[in-house]
């Protein structure tokens, strides 16, 4: 006769018996998965777009519409990967960092691009540039104490971003360029507003950080305090009671 924790070892500790296709909590996430290889083809397509869009004077339709559909299949993958990595738990580190790095670069080079063409004014390039930059940097000047993920807000300013730049790449009438024009100094306007969100966020995480190192060698130092130095002169309250 077998005892209640015999039951609950063999049933794994829950009430349920995990599905099929449930993994180990231990089983670690393979570098290369699905998710991570679409942000790597992102980030391979920034050249080939490049190419596309400069071909000719950068004004001819044909050659516009193609970098415009690259540009498209790239951004893309930016939703697509997101959603495989949390529906099949393929979330990493690496993709954590590589994911917004992709956008920058795809943003970034879209922005100068047009920028260079004469299509798009350079202190608008020039604002989104600077924050990107100074948000990649920042993330890697505090990758040694964590990893800050891509927010929702920052997920919206890269859709705004996105949608003007395609319409500013679609050679469209003039009387689009009043829209392309307002989702710009959107895009302009979240830009700015969500960098000074990760700024926020990274002195947090650093503050938190130097608190609990604080903490850790306080404690440390008490532990290793002499009895001597203690107030009882390291006696338990006991003995002097004897």
């Amino acid at each position: 006769m077998s005892t209640p924790r015999q039951h609950v070892t063999a049933s794994g500790g829950s009430g349920a018996a995990p599905g099929p296709h449930a993994g180990s909590p231990h089983d670690p996430v393979p570098l290369w998965n699905i998710a991570n290889i679409l942000t790597v083809g992102r980030i391979a397509l920034v050249p080939v777009f490049l190419v596309l869009l400069f071909v000719g004077d950068g004004h001819d339709t044909a050659w516009r519409l193609a970098a415009t559909g690259v540009f498209a299949i790239a951004a893309i993958t930016d939703r697509i990967d997101g959603q495989l990595a949390r529906k099949h738990g393929l979330v990493t580190d690496f993709g954590k960092l590589a994911d917004p790095i992709a956008d920058k670069a795809l943003i970034g080079a879209a922005l100068v691009g047009l920028s260079m063409l004469g299509d798009l004014s350079w202190w608008v390039t020039g604002i989104i540039a600077a924050r990107e930059l100074g948000i990649t940097a920042l993330r890697f000047a505090v990758l040694r104490h964590a990893v800050i993920p891509a927010s929702r807000g920052g997920k919206a300013k890269t859709l705004v971003q996105t949608l003007a730049i395609g319409l500013y790449l679609l050679p469209l009438p003039d009387s689009v360029e009043p829209v392309a024009i307002g989702l710009m100094i959107l895009a302009v306007a979240l830009t700015v507003v969500t960098g000074l969100d990760y700024v926020v966020q990274a002195i947090r995480l650093r503050t938190g950080v130097r608190r609990s190192e604080t903490t850790r060698v306080e404690t440390v130092d008490v532990g290793n305090t002499p009895a001597e130095d203690t107030p009882d002169g390291g006696r338990a309250v006991g003995e002097d009671a004897r």
